[in-house]
C-alpha cells in the first residue's frame, strides 16, 4: 500500500487508482488516516525520515497480509528484524526498500540550571527553558519547553524534551532561558509570547555530543547574543542536559514452533501451511505482528526461529492469535486452524514438551462456536534474551574510531587543473575528497575520544619512490595519526605536494592496515569499534584480494565505507557492499560472518535530499551490534551520573 516516502513527500494507494499524495514539511509530526478494501490504516510519521504504524485494523476476514498475497517470505518477528526499537517491520522494510536503514531513537532532554542571573527587582527569577533545533541554514524549530519555575536561579525543570536521535546526523540544539513574567504565569506556556519575557541566556550543541559521553550528560555555559560585546565577559549560569532513551523492553523471546497433523486442502500435493501471529489492539481487534515462511507439501512443519519483542507484543502475559493457513498463489489462503496464547503459556508449552490442539470457528446462526481439530501446535524451543542498543554501548564507555584513506591514482587528474578531482580552490569551496571527509568526520568526532585518526594514502609515488598503496598521510614512517579534522585536511593538501600520481587502484593494503588496529584492540580488550572511510576515483583492480580482506575484517570491529567521485563505473564496488543478500566470498570458499562494506556513489546523493553522510553511515549502527552480538559483548554498565562541562 505504501508507493513512495522520499524527501518528506508520501504517496499511498490502493489496490484501485485512488491515490493520496502529500507534501510534508522537514521533521514534523504528521497523523492520517486510510481506508482501503481491507484494511483501515492509521499512520503517524515524522518527516522525512520515521515512519511508524500506530494500528492496523481488519475489516473483513480476507486474507490481506504485509507482502502481498503471493509472497511467501517470513515478515516481521524473523532474526533480522528484532531489535530494541519496537518498530514495524513492514515499514521497516518499504523504509529500507527505498534506501534508508538509519538508526532512530527516541531520547528524552532533562534540563536544570545554575547561577542564573536575577533580574527581578523584589524576588529571584522565574525560569523556563525552550528548545530548538538549528538547520543547516540557521533556521530554528521548536522542540519543546519547561515549566516555569518560581523564584530559583538554580532551577530543575520536570517537563521533559523529546527527541528524535539519528546516528547519520549532526542534529545541532539551541537552548534558550527565560525569566518569565509574573503576569504571563499561566498553564499553557506554549501561548507565552517570548519577546514579553526576559532573555537569561542560551547554549548550543550537538545532541551527538550529549549521548556519545559515557555518562549522557553535559554542562554548557549560557551566554548572551542580545548584549553588547561589552557585557559578554558576564557569567550568566550554566545549562545542564541529561539525555536518556525512552524506555522499552530489551527482551526478546526466541520461538521455534512447529505443527503437526495438518488438514491437506491440496489435489495434487500437500498443504503448504504458514503462521500470522497477531495481537490484540484496545478496540479487541487483533492486528498482524508477523508471518512465518511458506513450507511447501508439508502436513508436520517446522518453521524458523521467530523473535518476538516483549514491546512488540505488550507484556508476556497479553494474549496471541496464532493463525495457520495453506498458502495459495491467488491470495486466499485456507485457515488450517487457530490457538489464543500467551508467551508465558507458550513458555510453558516448551517447557511440558505437550502440544495445544488447533481449533477452527464457525458460526451456527447468530452463534459462534469452535470445532477442535486433531492438528496441534507444538513449540519446539522457547528462550529469552536481552538485546542492549547502540546508545548502551555508548553509555558503557564503548568508540567509534574514525580512519580514512584517500586514492592517489592518476585518473584523479593533475592536481594543479581544475578539473582534477584533487583541485584544491583557494577560494575555499571543499572538493569532493575534502567534503567527504568533513561531511563523515563530522558526525564520527563526537564518538571518537582522542581525536587522533589513522589516515592512509594509496596509489601514489612518493618522491623517488615506487607506488606505495598504503603511506601513511602526514609522512611519518611510523605514526599514521593525525589530530582531528583539520589534521586530516592539512596532510591531505601536504601529501598532494610530495607524491606523484600513479596506480593502479588497490584497496587490499589499506584494509588490511585498518584491519591489524583493530584487531589489537580486540586482543587488547578495548571497547573500541573502527569505522574505514575509503574514497576512490576508480575501479578497483584488485577485486578478489579485497574480498578476501573484507573476509577477513568480518570477524572484527571494522566497518568500511566507500565513497566513489567522479564519473567512473562502480558496478564493482556494489559487489563489495552486501546489501542483496549475497555474501562476500573469499578465494579459499570462506563467506564474511557479517556485512561490513556501505558504498554509496558520491554523485547520487550529493544533489538529492539524503547526504552522502547519512547514505554512508545508516548502516553502520545495525553493523555494530551485529558485531557485539555475534560474539556476545555486552556493554559496560554506565558510571554514575555526573555532567561533563562543554
Amino acid at each position: 500500500m505504501l508507493k513512495k516516502f522520499i524527501e518528506g513527500k508520501l504517496i499511498l494507494t490502493s489496490g484501485s487508482a485512488h491515490l493520496l499524495n502529500c507534501k510534508i514539511p522537514p521533521f514534523s509530526l504528521v497523523s492520517l488516516s486510510v481506508k482501503c478494501q481491507h484494511f483501515a490504516i492509521s499512520i503517524q510519521f515524522l518527516a522525512p525520515s520515521t515512519t511508524t504504524i500506530l494500528s492496523s485494523r481488519r475489516r473483513s476476514m480476507g486474507n490481506c497480509f504485509s507482502g502481498g498475497g503471493h509472497s511467501q517470505f517470513a515478515v516481521g518477528g524473523t532474526s533480522s528484524a528484532h531489535d530494541t526499537r519496537g518498530s514495524n517491520d513492514a515499514v521497516d522494510g518499504f523504509l529500507k526498500s527505498r534506501g534508508y536503514h538509519g538508526l532512530f531513537s527516541q531520547i528524552e532532554l532533562s534540563l536544570s540550571a545554575s547561577d542564573l542571573r536575577d533580574r527581578d527587582v523584589l524576588s529571584k527569577s522565574d525560569p523556563m527553558a525552550i528548545v530548538y533545533t538549528k538547520g543547516k541554514d540557521g533556521s530554528l524549530q521548536e522542540l519543546g519547553r519547561t515549566e516555569v519555575v518560581l523564584n530559583s536561579l538554580n532551577p530543575k525543570w520536570i517537563t521533559k524534551i523529546k527527541i528524535t536521535y539519528y546516528f547519520e546526523m549532526v542534529q545541532t540544539l539551541l537552548f534558550r532561558v527565560y525569566d518569565v513574567d509574573t503576569q504571563f504565569h499561566s498553564p499553557d506556556i506554549k501561548t507565552l509570547k517570548l519577546d514579553d519575557q526576559q532573555y537569561l541566556g542560551e547554549a548550543t550543541c550537538a545532541l551527538s555530543q550529549i549521548v556519545a559521553n559515557s555518562k549522557r550528560a553535559c554542562t554548557l555555559e549560557l551566554v548572551s547574543i542580545a548584549e553588547s560585546a561589552e557585557s559578554t565577559h558576564k557569567k550568566l549560569g550554566q545549562l545542564t542536559i541529561h539525555a536518556e532513551e525512552e524506555v522499552v523492553s530489551k527482551t526478546t523471546a526466541e520461538l521455534i514452533l512447529k505443527c503437526t497433523d495438518l488438514e491437506n486442502k491440496d489435489f495434487f500435493s500437500k498443504s503448504d501451511p504458514f503462521l500470522v501471529i497477531s495481537k490484540y489492539t484496545e478496540s479487541g481487534t487483533t492486528v498482524p505482528i508477523c508471518r512465518t515462511e511458506v513450507l511447501k507439501n508439508n502436513l508436520k512443519p517446522v518453521w524458523k526461529p521467530i523473535f518476538l519483542n516483549i514491546s512488540q507484543v505488550g507484556s508476556k502475559d497479553s494474549p496471541l492469535v496464532i493463525e495457520c493457513f495453506n498458502f495459495n498463489g491467488n491470495g486466499k489462503h485456507d485457515l488450517l486452524g487457530r490457538v489464543q496464547k500467551s508467551l508465558a503459556d507458550l513458555e510453558k508449552l516448551s517447557s511440558n514438551g505437550i502440544g495445544e490442539k488447533l481449533f477452527l470457528p464457525f458460526t451456527v446462526g447468530k452463534d459462534s462456536q469452535t470445532k477442535v481439530l486433531k492438528s496441534q501446535l507444538f513449540v519446539e524451543k522457547f528462550c529469552e534474551s536481552v538485546h542492549h542498543s547502540f546508545l548502551d554501548y555508548l553509555s558503557g564507555g564503548c568508540e567509534l574510531n574514525f580512519m580514512v584513506a584517500i586514492d592517489f591514482t592518476a585518473s584523479n587528474g593533475n592536481p594543479r587543473l581544475p578539473d582534477s578531482l584533487h583541485y584544491i580552490d583557494h577560494s575555499g569551496r571543499p572538493n569532493a575528497y575534502q567534503k567527504a571527509i568533513q561531511e563523515v568526520g563530522d558526525v564520527l568526532q563526537y564518538y571518537d575520544y582522542d581525536k587522533l585518526f589513522p589516515s592512509w594514502g594509496f596509489g601514489a609515488r612518493p618522491i623517488d619512490g615506487p607506488v606505495n598503496h598504503c603511506f601513511n598521510l602526514n609522512g611519518s614512517s611510523a605514526n599514521p595519526t593525525v589530530s582531528g579534522i583539520p589534521g586530516i585536511m592539512m596532510a591531505y593538501e601536504s601529501a598532494l605536494s610530495n607524491v606523484s600520481l600513479a596506480g593502479p587502484t588497490l584497496f587490499g593494503p589499506v584494509i588490511i592496515a585498518a584491519a591489524n588496529i583493530a584487531s589489537q584492540s580486540m586482543a587488547a580488550n578495548e571497547h573500541k569499534y573502527f569505522v574505514l572511510l575509503i574514497i576512490t576515483d576508480g575501479v578497483i583492480t584488485d577485486i578478489q584480494e579485497t574480498k578476501d580482506a573484507l573476509v577477513k575484517a568480518s570477524d572484527l570491529p571494522l566497518s568500511i565505507l566507500i565513497v566513489g567521485v567522479g564519473g567512473a563505473d562502480f558496478k564493482e564496488m556494489e559487489i563489495l557492499d552486501a546489501d542483496k543478500g549475497e555474501k562476500l566470498e573469499s578465494s579459499t570458499g570462506q563467506f564474511a560472518s557479517r556485512d561490513i562494506v556501505q558504498f554509496v556513489p558520491f554523485r547520487d546523493v550529493q544533489g538529492g535530499g539524503i547526504s552522502v553522510v547519512q547514505s554512508l553511515l545508516a548502516e553502520l549502527p545495525s553493523q555494530f551490534l551485529t558485531y557485539m552480538r555475534n560474539n556476545g559483548i555486552q556493554p559496560t554498565p554506565p558510571p554514575p551520573p555526573t555532567t561533563t562541562t562543554l
